[in-house]
């Protein structure tokens, strides 16, 4: 699927020096918040998965401004798993400061966190879980240093070509946007040591690890060796885009 922004340079200039309104920080405030981040075909989204059904997490949908897709068979459904929104609506929520954050991903698209979805997350008085890119992380810790940032990697670059392309379809252009939204991606995780590394293995057991992190069950996680499968996804990345 091809798409990409009427509004780009207008997305650009608000996103350089976006700040969340104090409606945000305010709602941030006396909760927890779990974010998850990783490359594309990670595994997030399963592991997420788990850990919303377990009863103790409440999904925070993002809006994005990308139309569905079509994943395992099925069309994305609007509210489920995003809140597909047109460019205008979210350019004006942004001006206006009702986003956590947001930020341009794979140069197509705008994606981010609404104030009015976190505080879904304090009315379900459950656990507030989401998914954001790299870039999105800047407000949040500046907002909520206390936040649990997870980033999700596969055992393998091997294992992680395969779970991207048979995740879904996509043109040359794209793949190329991926694979070089990984390199970021990665290089700038592993620079920063608020990211809790974790090896996607299997989505169940990586859901009851990052859960015994957050609660506390497992204070003494070291992620020194999911660090040193990043560092060699990553080395295979640079190498294939050569």
């Amino acid at each position: 699927m091809s798409f990409g922004l009427q509004h780009k340079q207008a997305f650009i200039d608000i996103l350089r020096d976006y700040q969340p309104s104090p409606d945000a920080l305010q709602s941030l405030r006396e909760i927890p918040l779990v974010i998850m981040l990783g490359v594309t075909a990670s595994g997030r989204n399963t592991i997420i998965n788990h850990l919303v059904n377990s009863g103790k997490y409440h999904f925070v949908v993002s809006d994005t401004t990308r139309p569905p897709k079509v994943r395992n068979g099925s069309l994305e459904q609007d509210g489920v798993h995003y809140n597909f929104r047109s460019e205008e609506d979210m350019l004006a929520e942004l001006l206006q400061g009702d986003f956590l954050e947001a930020e341009l991903i794979h140069d197509q698209q705008v994606s981010g966190i609404s104030i009015r979805e976190l505080e879904k997350a304090v009315a379900s008085k459950k656990i507030p879980i989401n998914e954001v890119d790299v870039g999105g992380t800047v407000a949040i810790k500046s907002a909520k240093p206390d936040t649990k940032f997870f980033f999700i990697i596969p055992p393998s670059y091997k294992e992680w070509l395969y779970r991207l392309q048979g995740r879904e379809v996509m043109s040359e252009v794209e793949m190329k946007n991926r694979m070089h939204t990984a390199i970021n991606v990665l290089k700038t995780a592993l620079n920063d040591s608020a990211f809790i590394f974790i090896v996607n293995d299997s989505s169940h057991s990586s859901s009851e690890l990052i859960d015994a992190v957050v609660t506390g069950r497992e204070e003494a996680y070291d992620d020194t060796g999911a660090r040193e499968v990043a560092s060699s996804v990553l080395d295979a990345l640079e190498s294939g885009t050569h």
